[in-house]
């Protein structure tokens, strides 16, 4: 199972909280799944009220929290809401989010690393949500990240793996860094492939809170990781260009 800043997880599965339909859902779905972490962002608690219950509501899925800046375009905004969420949950974990643009969303990689080296310094565990650059990557992991989130694809979009040739150098180039592929799955079987590239665990949201089932998806999702995985294990044959035949030819008839 994936070790994040040296705290073993029960699954390689991590669920975002949002766009479920009632709290019931949301935790079957956990319930379901055996999600090992559950993602919280900040916007969605208070100091009570609905905001308390809904706290509650986390604590009762028994799983670690990982809170996140989602929707922060600037340093300054991310590190401020990373600060406020490590007194609201109680924990020094973060999932850092500096989107860099609107549409996309995806994220600013100059802000992303003054903001992890930042966060860094004054103690934080920072999970950074980045894309497929392994430039980046190497100057996160300066910046003091033990964790790299790359996205699948834009946050919600469901498209899957877009860059399978960036995401497996990216694997390659850092064989012993923690990784997750982070937004953008659709579909069980991407998080599969995910799996057996070598990634170590995948985060969502969407694909599960707007399924019709939500439960049930996020069932399959934790299903296909654990088939994902002990294909990789079992190191799996590589692709070649010609057939090759499953039964040999030596002890067939000779017909002439």
């Amino acid at each position: 199972m994936p070790v994040f800043y040296g705290t073993e997880i029960a699954s390689r599965l991590m669920l975002g909280t949002a766009q479920y339909p009632s709290p019931a859902i949301l935790a079957e779905a956990f319930r379901r799944s055996g999600a090992g972490i559950a993602t919280v962002s900040l916007r969605r608690e208070g100091a009570g009220g609905a905001g308390a219950a809904f706290w509650q509501l986390i604590r009762d899925l028994g799983v670690a929290v990982l809170p996140n800046t989602a929707g922060c375009h600037s340093v300054r905004e991310a590190v401020t809401t990373a600060h406020m969420a490590r007194e609201v949950f109680g924990t020094d974990w973060i999932k850092l989010e500096v989107i860099g643009h609107p549409d996309t969303l995806q994220p600013d990689p100059f802000g992303l690393v003054e903001a992890a080296r930042i966060l860094t310094e004054e103690g934080f565990k920072v999970f950074p949500y980045m894309t497929e650059d392994g430039v980046l990557a190497g100057r996160l992991l300066e910046a003091g990240c033990q964790v790299l989130m790359p996205w699948g694809a834009p946050i919600g979009t469901g498209l899957g793996l877009n860059n399978r040739y960036g995401l497996r150098t990216l694997r390659a180039q850092f064989p012993e860094v923690p990784m997750v592929i982070d937004a953008g799955l659709g579909l069980p079987s991407h998080a599969a492939a995910a799996m057996e590239m070598g990634f170590d665990a995948v985060l969502l949201n969407t694909a599960v809170a707007r399924a019709g089932d939500p439960a049930a998806m996020a069932e399959g999702f934790a299903r296909a990781l654990e088939a994902g995985r002990l294909a990789l294990e079992a190191d799996p044959m590589e692709p070649r260009d010609m057939a090759a035949p499953s039964t040999p030819l030596i002890g067939l008839a000779v017909l002439a």
